[in-house]
């Protein structure tokens, strides 16, 4: 059994971490922390897990989660979880970070992208990136898992065979995506509040959206070539589930047949990968680790559509993935 502790747990992604590692045969959750006062029951702050779990959430120093755990997952806001992770990596604990703090190459991106010095730079461009469809032969061995991003993951693992293919042009891909409101988090946010969303789709962030770089750094180290993406995201008044449409240039008379075909090589023994015929919905994900996509040619241009679960490949899922990976378990343990 592998002692496992969550930092930040009381959001909707620590939530779904914990249901799915309760089903996990070689986990014991031993830890999790919050900055709350009191130590409340972790079925006071998620009712769902009642009978379930019976662990107080606990405002702890990062030597007090090593001391206990053997992994940790780290679901805190960028630069608060860096602080904590940098601590903890002092010592064997294996750590999965569910924020941006690791994923860009180099703290001028990040401080260009996030606002703030990056608190913990030497270790910036040295992380493994925690998409295992591209990057699972690093994984194993790695004592930090940068977790990628809900809109990076499914922007990336559909384009990601098509320009590795060299079947689409690596400049001018525009990204249309949409969110449901749980991506945005549990904290109260004016945006997110019932009168504010519900019955209403915007889009956000425009040109400055923080995934843009990382989705176009990760394109570029996966297929050896410069990457120029224009990324728009939307909130729609849904919970749950993230819709990509993604409009690139072909570079070469390949049929949509051939498209499909190539996508499907490229995955072909990725379990959490499903290549379809049909155009999916986020209906078809919701509750799964799965990233389900398809591909269309339309008057010359070339049409990826891909979705996920924002809070499961997207974030926790995905994480356990990285899990099973580090910790040699099959890699959908948990997760099917």
């Amino acid at each position: 059994m592998v002692r496992v502790g969550i930092l930040g747990a009381t959001g909707y992604t620590a939530l779904e971490l914990i249901k799915i590692l309760l089903r996990h045969p070689g986990v014991e959750i031993t830890t999790l922390t919050s900055r709350q006062e009191g130590n409340p029951h972790v079925t006071a702050i998620h009712p769902q897990l009642m009978g379930r779990l019976d662990v107080n959430l606990e405002d702890l120093a990062p030597e007090t989660v090593a001391a206990r755990t053997e992994c940790a997952f780290s679901c805190l806001p960028h630069a608060t979880s860096a602080a904590m992770v940098m601590k903890m990596l002092e010592t064997d604990v294996r750590v999965v970070d569910f924020s941006a703090d690791y994923r860009l190459l180099d703290a001028d991106t990040y401080a260009k992208w996030y606002g703030h010095k990056h608190p913990d730079p030497d270790r910036l461009g040295n992380t493994v990136y925690g998409l295992p469809e591209l990057f699972g032969s690093k994984i194993p061995d790695a004592q930090l898992i940068a977790n990628p991003g809900c809109y990076t993951s499914t922007s990336i693992l559909a384009l990601a065979p098509l320009l590795s293919g060299g079947l689409i042009e690596s400049k001018g891909i525009i990204i249309d995506a949409k969110s449901g409101i749980s991506g945005a988090g549990r904290s109260p946010k004016l945006t997110t509040l019932y009168p504010e969303c519900n019955e209403s789709l915007s889009a956000y962030a425009v040109g400055r959206h923080r995934h843009t770089p990382e989705i176009e750094q990760i394109l570029a180290i996966s297929s050896g070539q410069d990457v120029e993406v224009i990324f728009t995201p939307h909130l729609v008044p849904m919970d749950r589930g993230i819709l990509c449409t993604i409009y690139a240039t072909p570079t070469t008379e390949a049929t949509e047949d051939q498209l499909l075909d190539a996508m499907r090589s490229f995955y072909a023994d990725k379990p959490f990968v499903r290549v379809v015929d049909h155009l999916p919905a986020t209906k078809d994900v919701s509750g799964t680790n799965f990233c389900d996509m398809t591909v269309r040619l339309v008057k010359g241009r070339v049409i990826v559509l891909s979705c996920t679960d924002n809070l499961i490949k997207g974030a926790s899922g995905v994480a356990v993935q990285n899990f099973n990976l580090m910790h040699e378990f099959d890699e959908t343990t948990a997760l099917l």
